[in-house]
């Protein structure tokens, strides 16, 4: 139980990227005692100009917030709640450095992809809460970032432990979010799973970057990296959420069924409002070899390989993933070599 009401908490967003920048803006407008804690450059452009957040249909209507930045981690000892916005490939190193000055005291609450953060976080913490995020947003650079939409954030527990410390902050942050606290936090995870496995095969083809050279292709890779993913996490007896305007399973399953030229207008329309994926501003925007690949395509991988479903599709892009991402300067990939993968794999 909170021992004090959320307006006087001390809540620090540890990470200000995409998702953290969005959320803290967002919340900083009614809580004054919210901080933002990241390294320079991020740091330093949060002290001088702030954040600046701006809905991606509209980019001229850009809203500024004046926020509080710490810049050493000890400044983290008095935290309350700490809003953990970093990628689970950095989370152990930060739960780490976190536990180190402020002990077991802070409530935590873990936004990242997948299902790691569950398996890293009561290492080290026994008050953790995990949200599933529901949009899309991105860094054009240290400060500025553009969301697609204002979704909803999924609060919840596996064990559905911490039901009135949820609701409490659930009350108190719908001011500024939309939040709904789930008792399937699991099922939660692996739909967003299941829609974020869509940024492997983006980046690989530098989408955004450069041009698809084959929409036909395109449109057979795409749909059916999702379906599998669908029939693995249905396989595993997870259970459909609806997360914000994601698309459903049945709808995942038509559009990878259903003849290409029949869905090809809803395809364009979906592809059309399709921004850059995090792991494509990690690998190619940022130039960084660490990515969540191995959270997410890995992981419904492994999943399938443990329910005998073949995921032709998925296996050839996290090969290529994992080949690329490891070479010094990654290159994106042309469409076509992409299917020649998954291919390859369908005749095995």
């Amino acid at each position: 139980m909170f021992n004090k009401p959320v307006q006087d908490m001390k809540i620090v967003v540890f990470g200000a990227g995409a998702v953290g920048a969005t959320v803290g803006g967002w919340l900083s407008v009614h809580h004054k005692k919210l901080y933002f804690f990241d390294h320079d450059p991020v740091s330093k452009a949060l002290k001088e100009n702030g954040i600046t957040l701006y809905h991606g249909d509209e980019p001229e209507k850009k809203k500024k917030y004046k926020v509080n930045v710490i810049e050493n981690i000890n400044e983290l000892k008095d935290a309350d709640i700490i809003i953990l916005s970093v990628k689970n490939y950095n989370l152990d190193e930060v739960a780490q450095s976190i536990k180190e000055v402020a002990g077991d005291k802070p409530y935590i609450i873990s936004m990242a992809n997948g299902i790691e953060n569950q398996k890293i976080l009561p290492k080290y913490f026994s008050k953790v809460i995990y949200s599933v995020i529901s949009y899309n947003a991105w860094v054009d650079e240290p400060g500025v970032v553009g969301y697609q939409t204002k979704g909803k954030l999924i609060f919840g527990t596996p064990d559905n432990s911490l039901p009135e410390d949820m609701n409490t902050l659930s009350v108190n942050f719908k001011r500024v979010l939309d939040i709904d606290i789930s008792e399937n936090i699991l099922d939660a995870v692996h739909t967003k799973i299941i829609i974020n496995l869509t940024n492997a095969l983006t980046t690989l083809i530098g989408h955004g970057f450069k041009p698809i050279s084959d929409f036909d292709i395109f449109q057979i890779l795409l749909p059916n990296t999702l379906y599998e993913g669908v029939k693995v996490v249905k396989a595993a007896g997870y259970k459909e959420c609806t997360i914000g305007e994601y698309p459903s399973w049945l709808l995942l399953t038509i559009g990878a069924k259903l003849p290409r030229f029949m869905a090809r207008g809803i395809f364009k329309k979906n592809v059309a409002k399709m921004k850059m994926s995090s792991m494509t501003q990690d690998i190619i925007k940022m130039e960084n070899s660490d990515s969540e690949i191995e959270s997410l395509t890995g992981y419904i991988v492994d999943l399938a390989n443990k329910y005998g479903i073949a995921v032709p599709f998925n296996k050839a892009i996290l090969d290529l993933c994992r080949e690329r991402f490891a070479r010094e300067k990654f290159k994106p990939m042309d469409v076509t070599e992409v299917w020649h993968k998954v291919q390859q794999n369908i005749d095995l």
